[in-house]
């Protein structure tokens, strides 16, 4: 927590802790769940007496900050463009940005909080590399019918059970690598659920999703079985490895459309070092290669003509002294002769 920002002055010393308790005790597991590391509590004042309360939780990653604020965050708030995401309620703002949960307190709102807020946002520390990508989970609940501040990104059974989910948390396995998605969306006959639930692999999906359609039959035959919750009419079905569940008083056709309108794709991101600094880049390597061959040839031309030039400097100056001196010439001499043929007999 800064010291001082956009006029507002901290009072004595910020509260820190490793503790998720002291964040939130009554939610001290869902914090967890959520990647929680450590947490800080400051009083802030200005010159007008004014005062300012503010708590900030740091998570391991923008993911757990976003859906520790997804599960905190209430249908009645209004949208602030604070953060990465931010809403308000009375003289209260929560909002996100990075790894950073913040909840902020005002004893009296004005005009300048939400500007004043926004400066505070711009001195929090941002995590590097993966660990400021959000979910691409969340861009899957579809726009159509969707009711304000529902959306809830889970990422552990404790929060799962909390948001009274059309599926309970022992049938969704966490431990398998699973994240989670819900949002409330507006039907002919009332409110219905939508519940997004990504595993790793389209495989596990499947599996998973062939044990919902087994329990939920189970469920019909057998109310009692606490496996699948009362929600009335369900329906399911995957995309990729996206296992899709609508709930609720919904039409057959409705539940179609809401089903239909997801559509797993694929975005591969690389992550890896790509090496794209001068010393490894491609480009650079094949540059110094002909810089290379280059100076070799410039080399050979230059020894060349050394060594021609003076051996002809060498034969003006000193002619027959150096090279081609008659007495070291050496080459082999036949001596043939023509001579006519002798007649028979000697004559």
């Amino acid at each position: 927590m800064p010291n001082q920002f956009a006029g507002w002055l901290m009072t004595g010393t910020a509260i820190k802790s490793n503790d998720a308790a002291a964040a939130d005790e009554a939610n001290a597991v869902v914090l967890k769940e959520y990647g929680f590391q450590r947490f800080e509590r400051a009083n802030y004042t200005r010159d007008d007496g004014r005062k300012l309360s503010v708590k900030a939780a740091v998570f391991e990653d923008a993911s757990g900050a976003y859906g520790a604020f997804t599960y905190y965050q209430i249908p009645e708030m209004l949208e602030e463009k604070i953060g990465q995401q931010a809403g308000s309620l009375s003289n209260r703002v929560l909002f996100f940005q990075g790894n950073v949960l913040v909840d902020a307190v005002f004893d009296q709102v004005s005009a300048m909080s939400a500007a004043e807020l926004r400066e505070l946002a711009g001195t929090l520390p941002q995590p590097a590399g993966s660990a400021r990508n959000l979910p691409s989970l969340r861009n899957y609940l579809p726009a159509r019918g969707y009711e304000k501040n529902t959306a809830k990104y889970i990422l552990g059974p404790v929060a799962l059970d909390r948001v009274n989910p059309p599926l309970a948390s022992s049938m969704v396995d966490f431990k398998s690598g699973a994240e989670v998605m819900l949002g409330k969306y507006t039907a002919t006959a009332g409110e219905a659920t939508l519940m997004l639930i990504e595993y790793p692999t389209p495989q596990i999906a499947a599996e998973k999703l062939r044990q919902v359609d087994a329990a939920h039959q189970v469920t019909a035959q057998q109310p009692g079985v606490a496996t699948i919750l009362d929600v009335g009419p369900f329906f399911d079905n995957r995309t990729g490895p996206i296992v899709v569940i609508a709930a609720g008083p919904l039409s057959l056709n409705e539940a179609r459309a809401m089903l239909g309108s997801i559509s797993y794709e694929a975005d591969v991101t690389w992550n890896e070092n790509t090496y794209v600094s001068k010393r490894d880049n491609l480009a650079n390597l094949l540059f110094n290669v002909i810089v290379l061959c280059g100076i070799l040839i410039g080399l050979a031309l230059v020894a060349g003509i050394g060594f021609g030039g003076v051996r002809i400097l060498i034969k003006r100056l000193f002619p027959g002294r150096v090279f081609d001196r008659p007495e070291d010439t050496e080459f082999i001499s036949l001596h043939l002769e023509d001579k006519a043929p002798e007649a028979p007999g000697g004559r």
